[in-house]
């Protein structure tokens, strides 16, 4: 993939997964005004979570990670990819299949594996209701993820970056179907989750028909290719595995401390607008970009890829964070407090919003430096590090909790984040010069910290100006984007007085996106 691809990849993505990501406030804006944080409001998350928790396990995580670097490769030589995508797709259906018959079974044991303080309570009972109907979202999603793989292998990224969209489109759609047709809240918005589910299959699975690999379904078979791909999955799916263990960690201690699911929940949803936009372009674009160039003996272009993500990723996270950590309350007020949810959960909330802030450059720099492993197919180290950083969270949002209360799974989480990526990074050093920043990123990256500083300190100023605006209940919306235009301007402004960036960099990346 040329630079000028590369680029493109990113802002192709970005921009959907950022469309996905307004709409998902919307989403989480109109569910906390219609069930607030009461018992179906933390049913549902349970509820959500779970079939999301083992797609990340599976399909995400484990799978994709060791199926994109062996099909970009296959694809790059005419190896027959089409027919490596069925047989995949077989055997991922088969096991998504029985899990979720499974889940059907014991969903009472997975709720209380996920928030065992809703026990004697109707959290508990709502939570196994909601969870039966919701777990089916697995397969198709399972599904769409993987011929979201192929589509990014071959240099497609918009279907796949699109199809979070219908998820929210469904969802939205459903909440305002609520009240006109007299449905019951929470059953209705959690019965939009396997039906989404299905929407977004068939999209991903038509443009991939359209790009010319048909993913018609087979019997699945033990091949020798698909023993080496469970080979190289089974250290990223334990990987996959420890990451979701530290998300129990967290929801854990959580269930304890009376409304915190929900907090959690929607502080997460805030930092995952950045989070996602950033992480996930770079995730989709840069695997498959370092397979091709790799297995082409590429190095120099390998480094610039690995560069130039780098430098994406800092641009654009590391303004977010400081803006997380100096505005969380204002943030969390305009885009939450309506309805059933009222000044209290904005401040609970608004304290893990800017605890996940301080994490947030942690989780997209994950996603730059696991690509130089991932595209060597190299799932073992990455593995030894997530279990590390598992024990690290836990210890700390178990150990922290009598002391700090419910911030305690944000404060492991974002510590476990930083520790991943001490990790990773100390782990690359032996990847020669692909692995490598160049002389560009290296004079830029602290000129991006720097204008991110003063960026913080003009938000901060505009808060302490717009203070009587932001208390009141009308006017705060308008206050809320004066500031948050303000931190803009001035970013880009001393960024580009300093040399951070070019602006011009932006420019042309949004233009090769459209």
């Amino acid at each position: 993939m040329t630079p000028i691809r590369l680029i493109k990849g990113f802002a192709t993505v970005g921009g959907w997964t950022l469309a996905s990501r307004i709409l998902g406030f919307v989403r989480d804006a109109w569910i906390a005004a219609v069930l607030g944080t009461g018992p179906a409001a933390q049913a549902f998350i349970v509820a959500f979570s779970l079939p999301n928790m083992f797609r990340r396990f599976f399909a995400e995580g484990a799978f994709n990670t060791a199926f994109v670097p062996m099909f970009s490769k296959k694809y790059e030589a005419g190896d027959n990819p089409g027919h490596f995508a069925r047989e995949a797709m077989s055997g991922l259906a088969t096991l998504v299949l029985a899990l979720t018959l499974l889940a059907q079974v014991f969903m009472p044991w997975l709720v209380l594996l996920m928030a065992s303080g809703f026990v004697g309570d109707e959290r508990f009972d709502l939570a196994v209701d909601y969870g039966r109907i919701a777990f089916p979202y697995i397969l198709f999603i399972s599904l769409a993820a993987l011929a979201s793989g192929v589509l990014n292998a071959t240099g497609r990224f918009a279907a796949a970056a699109a199809a979070p969209v219908l998820l929210n489109i469904i969802f939205v759609a459903t909440l305002w179907l609520v009240p006109v047709m007299g449905w019951d809240p929470g059953l209705a918005i959690t019965w939009a989750v396997p039906v989404a589910g299905i929407a977004q299959f068939a999209l991903v699975w038509e443009a991939a028909r359209r790009a010319g690999i048909t993913l018609a379904p087979r019997l699945p078979r033990l091949s020798p290719e698909m023993k080496r791909l469970a080979i190289i999955a089974a250290p990223a799916m334990l990987a996959g595995g420890v990451v979701q263990i530290n998300l129990l960690v967290g929801r854990q201690v959580s269930s304890y401390f009376g409304d915190a699911v929900a907090w959690l929940y929607n502080a997460d949803r805030l930092y995952q607008l950045p989070l996602g936009v950033v992480a996930i372009a770079i995730g989709v674009v840069l695997l498959p970009d370092l397979s091709r160039r790799l297995k082409a003996g590429d190095a120099e272009g390998s480094r610039h890829s690995y560069s130039r993500a780098t430098e994406f990723a800092l641009a654009l996270t590391i303004p977010s964070a400081v803006a997380l950590v100096m505005a969380a309350v204002p943030l969390t007020s305009a885009l939450f407090e309506r309805g059933r949810f009222g000044p209290e959960d904005t401040a609970a909330t608004a304290l893990a919003v800017a605890v996940y802030g301080i994490g947030l450059p942690a989780f997209v720099l994950q996603k730059v430096l696991q690509p130089l492993f991932f595209a060597r197919e190299d799932t073992r180290r990455p593995f030894n590090y997530a279990v590390v950083s598992m024990l690290v969270n836990a210890a700390l949002a178990i150990g922290l909790a009598p002391l700090i209360g419910y911030i305690a799974a944000a404060v492991a989480t974002s510590a476990a984040g930083w520790v991943m990526v001490w990790q990773l990074w100390r782990g690359s050093r032996g990847m020669g010069d692909a692995a490598q920043f160049d002389t560009r990123l290296r004079a830029r990256a602290p000129r991006i910290v720097a204008a991110a500083a003063i960026m913080g300190a003009a938000v901060w100023g505009v808060i302490q100006l717009l203070d009587p605006m932001l208390q009141m209940q009308g006017w705060r919306y308008l206050a809320v984007l004066a500031m948050v235009l303000s931190g803009i301007v001035v970013y880009f402004g001393a960024g580009a007085l300093i040399g951070a960036f070019r602006l011009s960099d932006f420019r042309s990346a949004m233009k090769r996106g459209r």
